[in-house]
């Protein structure tokens, strides 16, 4: 943005032009800060197989930095577990936070890009929500995502993506997340 002109996010726009009307219509709210928004993204990698290899925690970081664009914070066990051979301390997993501009590219790009190519792909579940409004759910693969060169992953790793709002109740959240386009399987 080298002119100094801000961008703005595909599914920005439409949120602010057309969803926040048809969600307002939808349930009746009086006041414009009570129609539900989208607070923020987590992507999560769990690397259980970082207790043979501690490299393979930097893959999985790389491989999410390409995916979300920003670097991620490695997760580190709070206990020791004997049992998992799990000492305090050690390197399981990676996350990340997407807010705002990025969170919504994420989004856009899950949606119309990784998605589809899912194998055998008939949407995701709608009763993934936690009762206050967010929806998690789970990918078995990474490399559905484009930025991923298949040939130079090592592993195939799963990641959970959790998608907070500030809907005030399931049913608010997952109209939210249809206007977004978001493939529910159960589309009633």
């Amino acid at each position: 943005m080298a002119d100094g002109s801000a961008y703005i996010p595909r599914l920005k726009t439409l949120y602010d032009a057309e969803i926040r009307t048809k969600l307002q219509e939808e349930f009746a709210y009086k006041n414009a800060m009570q129609i539900p928004r989208l607070e923020k993204i987590v992507l999560n990698i769990g690397v259980g197989d970082a207790v043979q290899d501690s490299k393979r925690v930097k893959k999985a970081a790389e491989e999410l930095e390409l995916i979300a664009g920003q670097k991620p914070v490695i997760t580190r066990a709070k206990n020791s577990i004997a049992g998992f051979k799990v000492r305090e301390g050690m390197p399981l997993g990676v996350k990340v936070t997407l807010r705002s501009a990025r969170m919504y590219e994420f989004l856009d790009r899950l949606i119309t890009v990784a998605m589809p190519r899912i194998r055998d792909f008939r949407g995701v579940k709608g009763n993934s929500f936690d009762g206050r409004g967010n929806y998690a759910l789970g990918l078995k693969e990474q490399i559905i995502f484009p930025e991923i060169d298949y040939d130079k992953v090592d592993h195939v790793r799963g990641m959970d993506i959790v998608i907070c709002t500030n809907a005030a109740t399931d049913a608010e959240a997952k109209a939210l997340l249809t206007h977004f386009n978001m493939p529910f399987s159960d589309q009633a």
